[in-house]
C-alpha cells in the first residue's frame, strides 16, 4: 500500500532518563499519545520513521547504551536514522529516504517538544512538506529563562503551538492525526 504520509518519532529514547532535567511529570500521557500515533501509523500502513539523537554528550553518546526506544514504547519502524543536530534532516538521508517514496505530509511526535520536534517541523516546512504537528504526543522538560522565571512544559508547548500553528504546521491532536491516518487507506 502506498502513502504520502510518514510518521517521525523523534528522539523518543532513554537517553533522557540520565539527563539533569528529566522529568516524570507529564511522561504516562505522553507514552500513551505517542504509542497511539505509533499503533495508528502502522494499523493504516504508513511508514513509521525511528529518529535517535546520538552525540557526544554522555546520555547521548553512542557508548552509553541509552540510544534505544524509550521504555514503554512499542515500536517496530519502518526505517531508522540517527541525527546529532536538532533537525532530523540534517546529515541523516530522511528527505533522501521520504523522497523515494513520494512521502510529502509528515507528523511530528517526540522529545523535545521546542527543541528537536519544533525545529524538525520548520525544517519540513521549509523544504516544502506539509506538518502535522502533534503536541499531545510531544514531550519536553521545565525550563529556565535568563530572567530566572521557569516555564513549565504546558507553557512551553502553548509557545510552540502559538509559533508553529498556520506557518509552519497544522496542529493536530492524536486523534486528528490517526483520523487522517484512516482516510489514507
Amino acid at each position: 500500500m502506498s502513502h504520502n504520509t510518514a510518521l517521525l518519532v523523534i528522539d523518543v529514547q532513554e537517553s533522557f532518563r540520565h539527563t539533569p532535567y528529566f522529568e516524570e511529570s507529564g511522561l504516562t500521557k505522553f507514552i500513551a499519545a505517542q504509542q497511539a500515533l505509533i499503533d495508528g501509523a502502522e494499523a493504516a500502513g504508513i511508514p513509521v520513521a525511528q529518529i535517535f539523537h546520538v552525540d557526544g554528550d554522555r546520555a547521548f553518546s553512542a557508548e552509553s547504551d541509552f540510544i534505544c526506544a524509550f521504555e514503554g514504547i512499542s515500536i517496530n519502524p519502518s526505517v531508522t536514522f540517527q541525527k546529532n543536530r536538532h533537525s532530523a534532516f540534517v546529515g541523516t538521508g530522511l528527505d533522501v529516504w521520504l523522497t523515494q517514496r513520494g512521502i510529502n505530509r509528515l507528523i511530528v511526535s517526540g522529545i523535545r517538544t521546542e527543541q528537536c520536534c519544533e525545529t524538525t517541523t520548520r525544517h519540513a516546512a521549509d523544504l516544502g512538506y506539509k506538518v502535522d504537528y502533534v503536541t499531545e504526543a510531544t514531550l519536553t522538560f521545565p525550563m529556565t529563562h535568563a530572567s530566572g522565571e521557569v516555564f513549565s512544559p504546558a507553557d512551553i508547548a502553548k509557545r510552540t503551538e502559538l509559533v508553529l500553528s498556520g506557518r509552519f504546521a497544522r496542529i493536530a491532536t492524536v486523534e486528528d492525526a490517526i483520523n487522517d491516518m484512516r482516510k489514507a487507506d
